[in-house]
C-alpha cells in the first residue's frame, strides 16, 4: 500500500513528521511506497539525521505550506502547491491509498472534501476520533467536520463509527448512543429527536441518548453528534485531562512526604499516562470521502505520527471505505422497507 504524508502540517513539522514517518517504516513492512511532501531541502535535512533512508521514501517537493491559522477555504484555493493539498492530489490521481496531515483541521476537511469526494451513498464526511475511558475507548464523530448536519447524517455516522469500532477498535458489536441533554428519549432538539427515532429503525446495537454524566461510564462505543457539540466535548475531554494532571503536580510536590508518596505510585501514575495519551491513537479519520484521510494533531509527536500511520495501514488493509459503502446501503435499504411498511 502507498501513502502520502503532508511533511509540513503542524507545529513541530517537518522534525516530528518525518521522525515519526521513520519510524512507522521500521516497524511496518506493509508500507510499499510512502511520499514525504513538502520542502525538500528541509526535509532531507531531517532525514539525514536519522540514518540510513528507507528505499521506499519518496520525497515530493511543494513550494507553500498551510499555516494552522488560515483561512480554510481560502487556503486551499489559493495555495494549490501546499504539500497539504499536493499530498491528497496524490491520492486523488490514484497513486496512495491514504493521506496523514497535522496540519490546519479546517483545510485538510475541506481539501479532502472536495478533492476526494464523498463516498458512495454518503451524505457528508465527519471526523472520528477515539477516546479512552476507564472500561472502554469509544468513537466520538463527529468532532468537528460538519456543522449543520441533517439527521440522516447522525445515522450513517453512527454505522461509519460502528465499522471503524469493529475494525480498529476490536468491538464485536459497538454500542451506539445519541449525545444529548438528558438519557431520557423525548429529550433533546429537532436534530437528536430524529436521529433517535432513524437510530431504531437501524440495525445497529443502538441503545438511545447519553448526555456528559454517562460519557466515561461505558455507556456506548460509539457516540454521534454534530461537529459544534462533538468538538466541544473533545475539546473540554482534553482540556480536563490536562487539569487534573497539573492539580497532581502542584500537589504532589508540597511537602516531603508527598514526594515520597508520588515516588511510591509512580507505577500507577505512568500506567495512567500511558491510558490516557493521546499519541497511544494517533490521530482522528475523517469517514466518508474516497480515500483515507488522517488527522494527526497539531502538536503531534513522531509516536503520534507513527501510531496514526498505524490505523491508515490498518483501514487500507481492511477494505475499510469498501465496507462503508456496504453498510451505508444497508442501511438506506432497511430505512426504505420501514419507509414503506
Amino acid at each position: 500500500m502507498k501513502i502520502a504524508v503532508d511533511a509540513m502540517g503542524g507545529d513541530f513539522a517537518p522534525h516530528n513528521i518525518v521522525a515519526g514517518v521513520v519510524e512507522a517504516l521500521r516497524e511496518q513492512n506493509r508500507i510499499t511506497r510512502l511520499f514525504l511532501v513538502g520542502d525538500t531541502p528541509r526535509i532531507e535535512a531531517e532525514l539525514a539525521k536519522l540514518g540510513p533512508r528507507d528505499p521506499r521514501l519518496e520525497i515530493v517537493h511543494a513550494t507553500e505550506i498551510i499555516a494552522m491559522d488560515d483561512p480554510p477555504v481560502q487556503a486551499v484555493r489559493r495555495k494549490k502547491d501546499s504539500s497539504m493539498c499536493r499530498a491528497i492530489d496524490i491520492v486523488k490521481r490514484g497513486d496512495a491509498d491514504a493521506i496523514l496531515s497535522a496540519g490546519n483541521t479546517g483545510a485538510l476537511l475541506t481539501a479532502a472534501h472536495l478533492k476526494l469526494r464523498t463516498l458512495e451513498g454518503v451524505d457528508r464526511p465527519g471526523l472520528a476520533c477515539l477516546i479512552p475511558s476507564p472500561d472502554n475507548v469509544f468513537v466520538l464523530m463527529d468532532a468537528g467536520a460538519n456543522l449543520e448536519p441533517h439527521p440522516i447524517n447522525l445515522v450513517q455516522y453512527a454505522v461509519m463509527g460502528s465499522l471503524y469500532s469493529r475494525q480498529i477498535v476490536g468491538y464485536k458489536k459497538p454500542r451506539v448512543a445519541v449525545f444529548s441533554l438528558g438519557t431520557e428519549e423525548m429529550k433533546g432538539n429537532e436534530l437528536t429527536l430524529e436521529a433517535h427515532r432513524l437510530l431504531k429503525l437501524s440495525d445497529l446495537n443502538f441503545v438511545g441518548n447519553i448526555d456528559g454524566h454517562d460519557l466515561f461510564a461505558n455507556v456506548a462505543d460509539v457516540i454521534v453528534a454534530d461537529a459544534f457539540v462533538g468538538n466541544a466535548v473533545l475539546k473540554a475531554c482534553e482540556s480536563t485531562a490536562r487539569l487534573i494532571g497539573r492539580y497532581l503536580k502542584e500537589e504532589l510536590k508540597k511537602n516531603p512526604i508527598r514526594i515520597l508518596g508520588a515516588f511510591l505510585a509512580r507505577g500507577a501514575f505512568n500506567a495512567i499516562k500511558r491510558k490516557a495519551d493521546p499519541d497511544e491513537y494517533g490521530g482522528a479519520i475523517l469517514l466518508g470521502v474516497n480515500g483515507i484521510c488522517i488527522k494527526a494533531h497539531g502538536a503531534s509527536s513522531p509516536k503520534a505520527v507513527k501510531n496514526a500511520l498505524r490505523i491508515a495501514v490498518e483501514c487500507v488493509e481492511g477494505q475499510f471505505n469498501e465496507h462503508i459503502v456496504e453498510e451505508i446501503k444497508k442501511l438506506h435499504d432497511k430505512l426504505q422497507q420501514t419507509k414503506s411498511a
